[in-house]
């Protein structure tokens, strides 16, 4: 997908800050409000912008312990895989899914409500998941940044 000069500014520009107005991502683009408003449609329309929401500190997440996992599979048939990717969407705790390279098939990123515990996560939901042989989780102690 081509993208211009302009549509490049536009993305920093809400990527930085999606709370932007038209009016304000106008003036920071050398646009007017209605043109600005008019490039994000199309960038959305060509599907280089997925949507805007809100990111939810921690604190209001109920500052939730931190776990990243990793899945190994018994195989990794399509059937195996699609029956893991399936049930893996209808887990809560569960913020991140990626299918992965190397020693392991998949990599979650869980988050654990101070009311709850990971021993109960991983018994009674990780390790019932379909193809699951081996799990190795990894507890974050701090979170030195994160990108948006």
């Amino acid at each position: 997908m081509m993208l211009d000069s302009l549509d490049r500014k536009i993305l920093a520009q809400l990527l930085a800050n999606s709370d932007l107005t038209s009016a304000e991502l106008g003036e920071a683009v050398g646009l007017s409000p209605s043109a600005a408003h008019r490039r994000v449609g199309a960038l959305k329309d060509r599907g280089l912008i997925a949507g805007f929401r809100a990111v939810l500190s921690k604190a209001a997440r109920g500052n939730p312990s931190v776990v990243l996992v990793n899945v190994t599979l018994r195989d990794q048939r399509e059937e195996t895989m699609a029956a893991f990717e399936r049930d893996i969407v209808e887990i809560p705790e569960v913020r991140d899914c990626f299918l992965m390279s190397g020693e392991a098939d998949y990599m979650l990123h869980v988050e654990v409500r101070r009311d709850d515990t990971f021993e109960r996560i991983h018994r009674e939901t990780l390790s019932r998941l379909p193809g699951v042989t081996r799990l190795a989780s990894h507890f974050v102690i701090r979170e030195v940044f994160r990108r948006p």
